[in-house]
């Protein structure tokens, strides 16, 4: 439901501003001001939070393939709304969404020829602010090409930046992060979003995009002192952008905003951003946990006949799932060499790459009969450019077999026409009841509220790393993620590795790969991470009889409600989800040991059981040892405990 209250008149500010061509729009609790203003016929805008300016006066410029947009501008009368909004989320970190915010749309139009009109549509609310341009339909007019948006944020000061670095376009998105001052980034090089901007007197401001829908992603570089947005450009040429038919929509810009870092974790203004749910039946929508084979090897007690791309092989872990509260069972590859006929080699498309025909010795609908028959659910990998070409008929036999998902794989891209593709496989998808998974992708910008069986995207550097990465995949690492890339959504981490080893003793492993930090740790990843469809990718003898499995089994991947209750950029987080009547705590910390302490004044009255998972005394030499703890608290209570170096500790609280 969405109440929104038009403005029809100006209060005496904003009437003196408007003739003074400056616009100022305030979030409800009036902490964030954004001010616009023509100057010398060019858009310009800051932005104020509690009345220090952290965005000084930065320029709005489009270019197209004719000309520039940037000056020559007249503004007409502005409109201002004030807008309640509640709504529910199929997927997410929460369930019900209330939010308020005030909007003022800006009529700008070109005094010279073409004349063209752009409305700059801004919003504010209590924890950031967005903005987009609205293209407009108008006489002579009916499309544009688009070279370069050039929508600039003027940084005050020097605030520590917290982003991922690229060398270009065609990216996994999946490398180390840097934390450096502003006047260190290199000058012109490419910053993936989400980014993290750290100001004095602890004010945080992350820069990402909603709603990138039939437009080229964003990035930013920094060039003169000043970041300036930066698009994915169209295949197979580097000048276009964006080519599109009026009235068009660019993506919302972005700027989380708080002296809070919780606020930014907590946020939903990238789903409130985005379109309402367009898929009219998600009952057959079931998030939930997976098995990933791959990670682990494929590995099979040596028992098992013939292992291999089989039904034995399969039943080995759906029944797994069966016994253990795993919804899904993936089936991937074995011997590297993927479930699907190819000739191809490794794991890319070859020539005669057909998704729809098993490899011989493979009955998918056999196995989905059988995972059906004991409560599981089956999905399936496949690389992307062995899917697209053939997606309507592959999702006709996928639905007839009865898969319910999958992993589309090694897209690398977000250019206009990636991004297109994406959303045509989500509908599609939907249309035939399977739910996705997007794997060297871009990261997500709230579409999992229009399309929610969008139900993770991968985008960052993870677990599968192990694999071939003799230094591992790091905690420090690890608790970069909830400052960056998670504020944009949820994410893959290939989560559940239950041998954890000791720096020193660590190598990389194809086969049952080795990870760094302590088991707990991994527990509270599940806590810590926003992730629909979170995976449990070791092998079923690794888990089964396991201290903190039981954990595992428990925990469910979305949420009614979302707290930070503590957390420090890049050194430590401590988190508490909802789901039900029941609270799922976790926490995490860098390298550091710390302590740390957590008021359950999030609680409701009464009493609950708290069943708690610490780091044990000797994780330094035994990282998978931990403690375990049943007791009764309240609200009024407050636990204190101890996280080891890369450690961690969890905890399930059940009202009585």
């Amino acid at each position: 439901m969405k109440i929104i209250t038009a403005c029809l008149f100006f209060n005496f500010i904003t009437t003196i501003s408007f003739a003074q061509k400056k616009i100022l729009l305030t979030s409800p609790d009036n902490n964030l001001v954004f001010s616009f203003k023509l100057v010398n016929k060019s858009m310009e805008y800051s932005i104020a939070f509690k009345k220090k300016t952290i965005v000084d006066y930065s320029t709005l410029s489009l270019q197209f393939d004719s000309d520039n947009f940037d000056n020559n501008f007249k503004m007409h009368q502005p409109v201002f709304s004030d807008t309640t909004e509640d709504y529910d989320l199929a997927v997410g970190k929460t369930k019900h969404v209330h939010t308020h915010y005030k909007e003022v749309t800006i009529p700008l139009e070109e005094t010279t020829s073409p004349f063209r009109k752009i409305n700059l549509i801004v919003r504010a609310f209590n924890d950031g602010l967005a903005f987009r341009y609205q293209f407009l339909k108008q006489k002579n007019i009916s499309s544009f090409i688009l070279l370069n948006e050039n929508t600039t944020f003027n940084l005050k000061g020097n605030p520590k930046v917290h982003a991922l670095f690229l060398p270009n376009y065609t990216t996994s998105h999946e490398g180390n992060y840097s934390n450096i001052l502003f006047n260190e980034v290199t000058p012109d090089s490419l910053m993936d979003m989400p980014a993290l901007f750290e100001f004095p007197q602890n004010i945080y401001m992350a820069i990402t995009e909603a709603e990138l829908v039939d437009y080229a992603g964003m990035y930013l570089l920094k060039h003169n002192n000043i970041l300036v947005s930066k698009l994915s450009p169209l295949p197979h040429q580097v000048a276009i952008k964006v080519k599109a038919t009026l009235p068009h929509n660019s993506p919302w810009r972005v700027l989380l905003i708080s002296d809070r870092i919780g606020d930014l974790i907590e946020s939903n203004i990238i789903t409130t951003l985005n379109e309402p749910c367009e898929i009219k039946d998600v009952s057959w929508l079931k998030p939930g946990k997976t098995t990933f084979p791959w990670w682990n090897g494929n590995v099979v007690p040596d028992t098992i006949n013939a292992p291999g791309n089989n039904f034995v092989t399969n039943k080995y872990y759906i029944d797994f799932c069966a016994r253990n509260n795993i919804e899904y069972h993936t089936v991937v590859e074995y011997g590297l060499h993927q479930w699907y006929t190819d000739d191809g080699v490794g794991f890319q498309p070859g020539p005669h790459s057909d998704v729809t025909t098993p490899v011989p010795g493979l009955d998918m609908k056999q196995i989905c009969d059988y995972a059906k028959s004991v409560g599981v659910g089956v999905r399936v990998w496949v690389h992307f450019y062995a899917l697209y070409p053939k997606l309507d008929t592959a999702f006709a036999i996928f639905e007839k077999w009865g898969l319910k998902g999958m992993m589309v794989d090694f897209m690398d891209r977000d250019d206009q026409q990636m991004v297109n593709m994406q959303i045509e496989i989500l509908q599609k998808a939907a249309a035939h009841h399977l739910h996705i998974q997007f794997h060297g992708a871009y990261k997500p910008t709230g579409l999992s509220r229009t399309y929610p069986n969008e139900l993770t995207r991968e985008g960052t550097r993870n677990y599968e790393v192990d694999k071939w990465d003799d230094h591992g995949l790091s905690p420090d690492h690890d608790i970069i993620m909830p400052f960056t890339r998670v504020l944009a959504g949820s994410t893959d981490y290939h989560l559940g590795g239950f041998r954890a080893v000791s720096q020193d003793s660590f190598r990389a492993q194809y086969t049952r790969p080795l990870v760094l930090g302590t088991r707990c740790h991994m527990l509270a990843m599940y806590v810590v991470l926003e992730n629909y469809l979170q995976m449990v990718c070791d092998y079923p003898a690794a888990y089964e009889g396991q201290p903190g499995f039981d954990f595992i089994k428990e925990i469910p991947t979305t949420w009614d409600e979302t707290k930070v209750i503590d957390a420090r950029v890049n050194e430590y987080i401590l988190d508490a989800r909802k789901k039900n009547n029941e609270w799922y705590v976790g926490a995490i910390t860098n390298h550091e040991k710390r302590k740390i302490n957590i008021p359950l004044k999030f609680l409701d009255d009464g009493t609950y059981t708290a069943e708690i998972y610490t780091d044990a005394d000797d994780v330094d030499v035994n990282p998978n040892h931990l403690n375990f703890e049943r007791k009764n608290v309240t609200r009024q209570d407050s636990l204190l405990f101890t996280l080891a170096s890369g450690g961690g500790m969890v905890m399930h609280l059940k009202k009585e």
